[in-house]
């Protein structure tokens, strides 16, 4: 009964928040208060709220279900399609906020293509092959629409550099969100925060449509934490984990991080995605070294317990102490991001790059401290 009550509770703030279109009600007081984001963000969490339940009946129903095993945390089947009410949410808001530019566009037809390629390998499984095809197809929409990296643009051949960059890229975050999806709620709280640091830095230099983009996912992903905190009762699947990873890149190539200082521009985005990119490169090359990984396809279906979270708990935290701890850690280069924006003298930035350099090394130690002693994992 409570949750039914839930249900409605969530799905009548969904309504409410729908119709209050302007020029009157909650949407165009948020709007001349400057506060659209938290508009869009409760669109987003209220629909996710609705739609995570609909998402575990239907992947119930269609047998799209995450089994128990010895590669996982998991100890009973749980449904796996749970990020058709993160992209639904996600989308909901993106519709409601009625502001489209080409980028935005590209952003959305491509989310559109990694949600569904997730979905299918959710369901039906795919090769990694055509994972792979798929991804990079996304990434070139997104830049065909004119999303991409702006700094070698003025080199010869720049504009062919920078799509091939940017797909790298995007390619890289999709599949770096995607092994962190290891633990309940991690990846979604990843995207929460993450997407709050793109708000805040956005909002904060007057970059309102990357504000609201971001807005919207943390509020999908907020939403689905619901759901998704342990014990999960629902996975984001691939077709959660990629959509989220590939907004957040997406998101990184739209924002404009600086226009005189190359190393905050580079820095930023490097910072507030640091802790999925530094899990990625670095299983990568222990996996590579160890002899586990030897093509690009093994590489995309390996699935060893050799994650950061996964070394963590190694080291005796439990589910929850290990989000808290990697969400915080990730706070940390996220305000140091931040901070590097508004530092005036070049040898501040340079102490608080530094400073996020410390705290990755200290992560590797923990990498270190926690690795499993299993062949497959020992280097």
């Amino acid at each position: 009964m409570i949750k039914r009550q839930g249900g409605l509770f969530s799905f009548t703030v969904l309504i409410v928040l729908l119709v209050m279109l302007p020029p009157g009600g909650f949407s165009a007081w948020t709007w001349t208060e400057g506060l659209r984001w938290v508009y869009l963000f409760l669109i987003a969490m209220a629909a996710v709220f609705v739609l995570a339940p609909v998402s575990g009946w239907l992947g119930v129903k269609i047998g799209a279900m995450d089994m128990p095993g010895a590669r996982k945390v998991h100890v009973s089947p749980v449904p796996r399609i749970g990020g058709a009410a993160v992209y639904l949410g996600f989308m909901t808001a993106m519709a409601r906020n009625q502001q489209f530019s080409k980028e935005i566009y590209g952003m959305m037809i491509g989310g559109t293509i990694i949600f569904l390629l997730g979905f299918f390998d959710d369901w039906r499984g795919l090769s990694a092959r055509t994972r792979l095809f798929w991804q990079v197809v996304a990434a070139l929409v997104v830049t065909f629409f004119g999303l991409h990296l702006s700094f070698p643009l003025n080199m010869p051949f720049g504009l062919a550099i920078s799509t091939v960059l940017s797909v790298v890229w995007l390619v890289g975050i999709v599949n770096a969100f995607n092994f962190m999806d290891g633990i309940d709620g991690l990846a979604s709280s990843m995207g929460v925060v993450c997407a709050l640091l793109f708000l805040g830095i956005g909002w904060n230099s007057s970059q309102y449509p990357l504000s609201f983009i971001s807005a919207a996912l943390a509020g999908a992903c907020a939403g689905f934490l619901r759901m998704n905190w342990h014990p999960a009762r629902i996975f984001l699947g691939d077709s959660g984990s990629t959509f989220i990873g590939f907004i957040l890149g997406c998101l990184a190539l739209y924002g404009g991080w600086a226009t005189d200082n190359p190393a905050v521009s580079f820095s930023t985005p490097l910072l507030v995605l640091g802790i999925p990119i530094f899990d990625i490169i670095y299983t990568t090359i222990s996996r590579v070294r160890n002899g586990s990984v030897r093509s690009l396809r093994q590489w995309l279906e390996y699935t060893g317990k050799d994650h950061f979270h996964h070394r963590l708990m190694k080291l005796g935290l439990d589910v929850e102490q290990t989000v808290g701890f990697i969400v915080l850690l990730n706070i940390c280069l996220g305000l140091g991001a931040w901070t590097i924006r508004h530092t005036a003298s070049t040898l501040g930035t340079w102490l608080l790059l530094v400073q996020s350099v410390t705290i990755f090394l200290v992560v590797v130690v923990l990498m270190v401290l926690g690795r499993e002693l299993t062949p497959e994992a020992k280097k």
